[in-house]
Protein backbone atom coordinates (compact mmCIF):
# COMPACT_ATOMS: atom_id res chain seq x y z
CA UNK A 1 0.00 0.00 0.00
CA UNK A 2 2.87 2.11 0.99
CA UNK A 3 4.81 1.67 -2.14
CA UNK A 4 2.65 1.07 -4.91
CA UNK A 5 1.14 5.67 -4.95
CA UNK A 6 5.09 6.54 -4.92
CA UNK A 7 6.19 4.11 -7.86
CA UNK A 8 3.22 5.39 -10.02
CA UNK A 9 4.48 8.65 -9.38
CA UNK A 10 7.95 8.24 -10.43
CA UNK A 11 7.05 6.28 -13.35
CA UNK A 12 5.06 9.31 -15.15
CA UNK A 13 6.63 9.08 -18.16
CA UNK A 14 5.97 4.98 -18.60
CA UNK A 15 2.28 5.33 -19.03
CA UNK A 16 0.18 6.30 -22.49
CA UNK A 17 -2.20 9.52 -22.38
CA UNK A 18 -4.95 10.04 -24.74
CA UNK A 19 -7.02 12.91 -25.29
CA UNK A 20 -10.72 12.06 -26.86
CA UNK A 21 -11.45 15.48 -28.88
CA UNK A 22 -14.26 16.66 -31.00
CA UNK A 23 -13.17 14.21 -33.89
CA UNK A 24 -16.36 12.19 -33.45
CA UNK A 25 -19.99 13.66 -34.42
CA UNK A 26 -23.13 13.72 -32.08
CA UNK A 27 -24.57 10.07 -32.46
CA UNK A 28 -29.22 10.09 -32.77
CA UNK A 29 -30.29 8.37 -30.34
CA UNK A 30 -33.68 7.54 -28.55
CA UNK A 31 -35.50 6.90 -24.69
CA UNK A 32 -37.14 4.42 -24.36
CA UNK A 33 -41.10 5.83 -23.11
CA UNK A 34 -42.60 4.92 -20.27
CA UNK A 35 -39.44 2.52 -19.07
CA UNK A 36 -40.04 2.08 -15.34
CA UNK A 37 -44.22 0.67 -13.96
CA UNK A 38 -44.45 1.65 -10.46
CA UNK A 39 -47.07 0.96 -8.55
CA UNK A 40 -49.39 4.02 -7.71
CA UNK A 41 -48.09 4.61 -3.25
CA UNK A 42 -44.44 4.13 -5.18
CA UNK A 43 -42.41 7.05 -6.14
CA UNK A 44 -38.41 7.28 -6.55
CA UNK A 45 -36.57 10.05 -5.05
CA UNK A 46 -32.69 10.92 -6.89
CA UNK A 47 -31.69 7.91 -9.04
CA UNK A 48 -28.41 7.68 -7.64
CA UNK A 49 -27.58 4.00 -9.26
CA UNK A 50 -28.47 1.74 -12.30
CA UNK A 51 -27.54 -1.65 -13.01
CA UNK A 52 -29.27 -5.02 -14.75
CA UNK A 53 -28.27 -8.29 -14.64
CA UNK A 54 -28.30 -11.19 -16.94
CA UNK A 55 -32.66 -11.48 -17.34
CA UNK A 56 -32.37 -7.79 -18.25
CA UNK A 57 -33.63 -6.90 -14.92
CA UNK A 58 -32.87 -3.03 -14.03
CA UNK A 59 -31.62 -2.32 -10.08
CA UNK A 60 -32.67 1.01 -9.14
CA UNK A 61 -30.72 2.62 -6.03
CA UNK A 62 -32.84 5.44 -4.98
CA UNK A 63 -32.96 8.25 -2.67
CA UNK A 64 -36.17 7.03 -1.93
CA UNK A 65 -37.65 5.57 1.21
CA UNK A 66 -36.13 8.76 3.24
CA UNK A 67 -36.26 8.78 6.75
CA UNK A 68 -35.08 11.65 9.23
CA UNK A 69 -34.25 15.05 9.54
CA UNK A 70 -33.89 17.41 6.06
CA UNK A 71 -30.69 17.10 7.00
CA UNK A 72 -28.97 13.38 7.77
CA UNK A 73 -31.80 11.65 6.91
CA UNK A 74 -31.60 8.47 5.48
CA UNK A 75 -32.24 7.86 1.84
CA UNK A 76 -31.41 4.64 0.18
CA UNK A 77 -33.62 2.05 -1.07
CA UNK A 78 -33.03 -0.32 -4.36
CA UNK A 79 -36.03 -1.32 -6.29
CA UNK A 80 -36.13 -4.47 -8.65
CA UNK A 81 -38.27 -4.14 -11.96
CA UNK A 82 -38.56 -6.74 -14.85
CA UNK A 83 -37.07 -6.61 -18.23
CA UNK A 84 -40.44 -4.56 -19.33
CA UNK A 85 -40.27 -2.03 -16.52
CA UNK A 86 -42.90 -4.10 -13.94
CA UNK A 87 -42.11 -3.50 -10.42
CA UNK A 88 -40.62 -6.85 -8.61
CA UNK A 89 -39.85 -5.69 -5.55
CA UNK A 90 -37.65 -3.97 -3.15
CA UNK A 91 -34.64 -5.52 -1.83
CA UNK A 92 -33.06 -4.75 1.58
CA UNK A 93 -35.95 -2.95 2.94
CA UNK A 94 -34.64 -1.61 6.66
CA UNK A 95 -31.51 -2.45 6.19
CA UNK A 96 -28.52 -1.54 8.75
CA UNK A 97 -26.35 -0.17 5.93
CA UNK A 98 -28.74 1.98 4.70
CA UNK A 99 -27.89 5.82 4.90
CA UNK A 100 -27.39 7.75 1.17
CA UNK A 101 -27.23 5.66 -2.15
CA UNK A 102 -24.81 6.13 -4.35
CA UNK A 103 -24.69 3.22 -6.73
CA UNK A 104 -25.50 -0.30 -7.55
CA UNK A 105 -24.24 -2.81 -9.89
CA UNK A 106 -24.28 -6.40 -10.75
CA UNK A 107 -21.95 -8.70 -11.49
CA UNK A 108 -21.25 -11.47 -13.75
CA UNK A 109 -22.66 -13.96 -10.89
CA UNK A 110 -25.99 -11.96 -11.25
CA UNK A 111 -25.41 -10.55 -6.93
CA UNK A 112 -26.28 -7.07 -6.28
CA UNK A 113 -23.63 -4.99 -5.02
CA UNK A 114 -24.73 -1.46 -3.23
CA UNK A 115 -22.71 1.13 -2.17
CA UNK A 116 -23.72 3.45 0.17
CA UNK A 117 -21.89 6.81 0.77
CA UNK A 118 -23.72 7.75 3.82
CA UNK A 119 -22.66 4.41 5.93
CA UNK A 120 -19.36 3.70 4.28
CA UNK A 121 -20.57 0.25 3.85
CA UNK A 122 -20.84 -1.83 0.47
CA UNK A 123 -23.23 -4.68 0.40
CA UNK A 124 -22.91 -7.38 -1.52
CA UNK A 125 -26.69 -9.06 -2.22
CA UNK A 126 -27.06 -12.60 -3.32
CA UNK A 127 -29.64 -12.77 -6.79
CA UNK A 128 -32.66 -14.12 -3.97
CA UNK A 129 -31.79 -10.45 -2.28
CA UNK A 130 -30.19 -11.68 1.12
CA UNK A 131 -26.64 -10.23 2.36
CA UNK A 132 -23.60 -11.96 1.80
CA UNK A 133 -20.78 -10.20 2.54
CA UNK A 134 -20.18 -6.71 4.17
CA UNK A 135 -17.44 -4.20 3.50
CA UNK A 136 -16.75 -1.40 5.67
CA UNK A 137 -18.37 -0.12 9.11
CA UNK A 138 -20.83 3.23 9.88
CA UNK A 139 -19.92 4.63 12.81
CA UNK A 140 -21.67 3.52 15.81
CA UNK A 141 -25.14 5.20 16.87
CA UNK A 142 -24.01 5.53 20.27
CA UNK A 143 -21.23 7.28 19.94
CA UNK A 144 -21.38 11.12 18.98
CA UNK A 145 -21.46 10.97 15.49
CA UNK A 146 -21.06 13.05 12.03
CA UNK A 147 -19.69 12.46 8.68
CA UNK A 148 -16.19 12.53 7.68
CA UNK A 149 -15.25 15.64 6.62
CA UNK A 150 -12.60 16.95 3.90
CA UNK A 151 -9.22 18.25 5.48
CA UNK A 152 -5.76 19.50 3.91
CA UNK A 153 -3.33 17.74 4.18
CA UNK A 154 -5.66 14.74 3.74
CA UNK A 155 -6.07 12.11 6.64
CA UNK A 156 -4.07 8.58 5.97
CA UNK A 157 -5.99 6.06 4.67
CA UNK A 158 -6.92 2.83 6.66
CA UNK A 159 -6.83 -0.48 5.24
CA UNK A 160 -10.21 -1.89 5.07
CA UNK A 161 -11.66 1.23 6.57
CA UNK A 162 -14.07 3.51 3.59
CA UNK A 163 -14.49 6.90 4.20
CA UNK A 164 -17.55 8.05 1.52
CA UNK A 165 -17.32 5.39 -1.22
CA UNK A 166 -18.70 5.70 -4.77
CA UNK A 167 -18.27 2.58 -6.85
CA UNK A 168 -17.30 -1.26 -7.05
CA UNK A 169 -16.41 -3.83 -9.91
CA UNK A 170 -14.57 -6.72 -10.44
CA UNK A 171 -12.18 -8.37 -12.78
CA UNK A 172 -12.07 -11.78 -14.63
CA UNK A 173 -11.18 -13.30 -11.55
CA UNK A 174 -13.84 -12.01 -9.39
CA UNK A 175 -11.15 -9.86 -6.98
CA UNK A 176 -13.10 -6.94 -6.08
CA UNK A 177 -12.51 -2.84 -6.55
CA UNK A 178 -14.19 -0.51 -4.38
CA UNK A 179 -13.55 3.50 -5.64
CA UNK A 180 -13.10 5.09 -2.51
CA UNK A 181 -14.25 7.83 -3.07
CA UNK A 182 -14.51 11.30 -1.90
CA UNK A 183 -12.46 11.61 1.28
CA UNK A 184 -9.40 8.47 1.01
CA UNK A 185 -9.44 9.19 -2.93
CA UNK A 186 -8.26 5.86 -3.97
CA UNK A 187 -9.46 2.20 -5.29
CA UNK A 188 -9.18 -0.59 -2.64
CA UNK A 189 -8.88 -4.48 -3.85
CA UNK A 190 -9.90 -7.67 -1.83
CA UNK A 191 -10.03 -11.32 -3.41
CA UNK A 192 -13.23 -13.02 -4.48
CA UNK A 193 -13.29 -13.96 -1.08
CA UNK A 194 -13.24 -10.50 0.31
CA UNK A 195 -9.57 -10.92 1.84
CA UNK A 196 -8.23 -7.71 1.77
CA UNK A 197 -5.00 -7.69 -1.15
CA UNK A 198 -4.22 -3.80 -1.39
CA UNK A 199 -4.92 -0.43 -2.57
CA UNK A 200 -3.22 2.23 -4.66
CA UNK A 201 -3.92 5.92 -5.51
CA UNK A 202 -3.69 8.69 -2.87
CA UNK A 203 -5.38 11.94 -2.66
CA UNK A 204 -4.51 14.74 -5.40
CA UNK A 205 -3.22 17.62 -2.77
CA UNK A 206 -4.52 21.19 -2.63
CA UNK A 207 -0.96 22.26 -4.26
CA UNK A 208 -1.38 19.47 -7.57
CA UNK A 209 -4.98 20.22 -8.07
CA UNK A 210 -4.13 21.98 -11.26
CA UNK A 211 -2.08 19.75 -12.66
CA UNK A 212 -2.50 16.46 -10.97
CA UNK A 213 -0.35 13.53 -11.03
CA UNK A 214 -0.75 10.47 -12.43
CA UNK A 215 -2.10 7.82 -9.28
CA UNK A 216 -3.73 10.78 -7.72
CA UNK A 217 -7.23 11.20 -7.55
CA UNK A 218 -9.74 13.81 -6.42
CA UNK A 219 -12.81 12.27 -6.21
CA UNK A 220 -12.59 8.77 -7.78
CA UNK A 221 -16.38 9.16 -8.52
CA UNK A 222 -16.98 5.79 -10.38
CA UNK A 223 -15.48 2.80 -11.31
CA UNK A 224 -15.44 -0.12 -13.77
CA UNK A 225 -13.79 -3.48 -15.96
CA UNK A 226 -13.08 -4.63 -19.26
CA UNK A 227 -12.98 -7.62 -19.82
CA UNK A 228 -8.88 -8.12 -19.95
CA UNK A 229 -9.09 -6.96 -16.19
CA UNK A 230 -8.34 -3.54 -16.37
CA UNK A 231 -9.55 -0.63 -14.61
CA UNK A 232 -11.25 2.38 -15.21
CA UNK A 233 -11.40 4.93 -12.77
CA UNK A 234 -13.60 8.28 -12.84
CA UNK A 235 -11.76 10.71 -11.56
CA UNK A 236 -13.94 13.50 -11.30
CA UNK A 237 -12.70 16.01 -9.86
CA UNK A 238 -9.55 15.92 -12.45
CA UNK A 239 -11.43 15.20 -15.02
CA UNK A 240 -10.07 12.60 -16.30
CA UNK A 241 -10.40 8.61 -16.49
CA UNK A 242 -7.52 6.93 -15.40
CA UNK A 243 -6.86 3.60 -16.92
CA UNK A 244 -4.98 0.87 -14.21
CA UNK A 245 -4.14 -3.37 -15.08
CA UNK A 246 -5.96 -4.83 -12.10
CA UNK A 247 -3.13 -4.87 -9.75
CA UNK A 248 -2.77 -0.70 -9.85
CA UNK A 249 -0.11 -0.25 -12.65
CA UNK A 250 -1.42 2.89 -14.86
CA UNK A 251 -1.69 2.27 -18.33
CA UNK A 252 -3.36 5.44 -19.73
CA UNK A 253 -5.19 8.74 -18.97
CA UNK A 254 -8.02 9.29 -21.14
CA UNK A 255 -9.48 13.12 -21.44
CA UNK A 256 -12.50 13.69 -22.95
CA UNK A 257 -12.11 17.70 -24.56
CA UNK A 258 -15.91 18.01 -26.67
CA UNK A 259 -16.46 22.05 -27.29
CA UNK A 260 -18.83 23.31 -25.21
CA UNK A 261 -22.07 24.57 -27.35
CA UNK A 262 -22.29 28.40 -26.69
CA UNK A 263 -26.25 28.31 -26.05
CA UNK A 264 -25.52 25.14 -23.26
CA UNK A 265 -27.98 25.19 -20.30
CA UNK A 266 -26.83 23.51 -17.23
CA UNK A 267 -29.93 21.79 -15.23
CA UNK A 268 -30.01 24.39 -12.98
CA UNK A 269 -30.72 27.33 -14.81
CA UNK A 270 -27.54 30.44 -16.10
CA UNK A 271 -25.41 29.55 -19.03
CA UNK A 272 -21.50 28.22 -17.70
CA UNK A 273 -19.30 30.11 -19.62
CA UNK A 274 -15.28 30.76 -19.40
CA UNK A 275 -13.22 28.45 -17.81
CA UNK A 276 -15.70 27.03 -15.66
CA UNK A 277 -17.43 25.12 -18.54
CA UNK A 278 -14.15 23.89 -19.66
CA UNK A 279 -13.38 21.91 -16.35
CA UNK A 280 -16.61 20.64 -15.98
CA UNK A 281 -17.19 19.35 -19.40
CA UNK A 282 -15.57 16.09 -19.88
CA UNK A 283 -15.38 15.40 -16.30
CA UNK A 284 -16.62 11.53 -15.54
CA UNK A 285 -19.06 11.24 -13.35
CA UNK A 286 -19.82 7.91 -14.15
CA UNK A 287 -18.48 4.98 -16.97
CA UNK A 288 -19.26 1.39 -17.71
CA UNK A 289 -17.62 -0.79 -19.90
CA UNK A 290 -20.15 -2.90 -22.62
CA UNK A 291 -20.28 -6.89 -21.92
CA UNK A 292 -18.21 -8.93 -24.26
CA UNK A 293 -17.27 -11.34 -26.16
CA UNK A 294 -16.88 -9.11 -29.10
CA UNK A 295 -15.36 -5.32 -28.91
CA UNK A 296 -15.86 -3.89 -25.76
CA UNK A 297 -16.80 0.16 -25.51
CA UNK A 298 -16.30 2.49 -22.85
CA UNK A 299 -19.13 4.93 -21.74
CA UNK A 300 -18.82 7.91 -19.59
CA UNK A 301 -21.07 11.25 -18.33
CA UNK A 302 -20.33 14.78 -17.28
CA UNK A 303 -23.18 16.61 -15.60
CA UNK A 304 -22.50 20.14 -17.97
CA UNK A 305 -23.23 20.26 -20.28
CA UNK A 306 -24.62 16.53 -19.71
CA UNK A 307 -23.98 14.33 -22.33
CA UNK A 308 -22.85 10.97 -22.68
CA UNK A 309 -19.63 10.20 -24.30
CA UNK A 310 -18.58 6.82 -25.82
CA UNK A 311 -15.27 5.22 -26.80
CA UNK A 312 -12.85 2.56 -27.35
CA UNK A 313 -11.33 0.81 -24.45
CA UNK A 314 -8.05 3.12 -25.64
CA UNK A 315 -9.74 6.12 -25.38
CA UNK A 316 -10.63 7.38 -28.92
CA UNK A 317 -14.05 9.02 -28.75
CA UNK A 318 -16.73 7.42 -30.91
CA UNK A 319 -19.63 10.10 -30.46
CA UNK A 320 -21.85 12.03 -27.78
CA UNK A 321 -25.56 12.17 -27.35
CA UNK A 322 -27.61 14.91 -25.23
CA UNK A 323 -27.46 17.46 -22.97
CA UNK A 324 -28.88 19.36 -19.63
CA UNK A 325 -32.48 19.38 -19.21
CA UNK A 326 -35.92 17.70 -17.96
CA UNK A 327 -37.56 16.33 -20.89
CA UNK A 328 -36.96 13.24 -22.31
CA UNK A 329 -33.17 12.45 -24.00
CA UNK A 330 -32.23 15.09 -21.48
CA UNK A 331 -30.03 14.43 -18.53
CA UNK A 332 -30.47 16.12 -15.13
CA UNK A 333 -26.99 15.07 -13.54
CA UNK A 334 -26.07 11.41 -14.57
CA UNK A 335 -25.01 10.05 -11.65
CA UNK A 336 -24.43 6.05 -12.97
CA UNK A 337 -24.44 4.87 -16.50
CA UNK A 338 -25.16 0.74 -17.18
CA UNK A 339 -23.75 -0.30 -20.39
CA UNK A 340 -25.80 -3.93 -21.61
CA UNK A 341 -24.44 -3.14 -25.39
CA UNK A 342 -22.73 -1.62 -27.67
CA UNK A 343 -25.78 0.85 -28.65
CA UNK A 344 -28.01 0.37 -25.54
CA UNK A 345 -27.04 2.57 -21.68
CA UNK A 346 -29.13 3.16 -19.12
CA UNK A 347 -28.90 6.54 -17.32
CA UNK A 348 -30.03 7.17 -13.44
CA UNK A 349 -30.35 10.77 -12.89
CA UNK A 350 -29.99 12.28 -9.74
CA UNK A 351 -31.98 15.51 -10.58
CA UNK A 352 -34.56 14.15 -12.46
CA UNK A 353 -35.24 11.16 -10.53
CA UNK A 354 -35.86 8.92 -13.05
CA UNK A 355 -33.85 6.29 -15.63
CA UNK A 356 -33.86 6.83 -19.17
CA UNK A 357 -32.83 3.59 -21.32
CA UNK A 358 -31.40 4.49 -24.70
CA UNK A 359 -30.68 3.55 -27.81
CA UNK A 360 -28.09 4.67 -29.99
CA UNK A 361 -27.85 4.81 -34.01
CA UNK A 362 -24.73 5.59 -34.48
CA UNK A 363 -25.03 4.41 -38.06
CA UNK A 364 -28.06 7.29 -38.87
Amino acid sequence: MKLLPILLLACAGAYAADTATAGASEIPFDSVPNLLKLPPDLHLGEAAGVAINSKKHIFVFSRGNTTGPAYGATASQILEFDQNGKYVREIGHNLYAWSFAHTVRVDRHDNIWAVDKGSDMIVKFNPEGRVEMVFGRKKEASDEGGPWTRVNPPRPAVDGQFRQPTDVTWDNEDNIFISDGYINSRVAKYDKNGDWVKSWGVPVPMEDRANPKPGQFNTPHGITSDAQGNIYVADRGNRRIQKFDHDGNLIKIITIDVPVPPNAMPWYGNPITGPAATAQSGAPWSVCVTPGPGTQYLYSVDAFPGRVYKLTLDGQLLGYLGRAGRQMKQFGWTHEIACTGENEVYTAEILNWRVQKLILHPGK
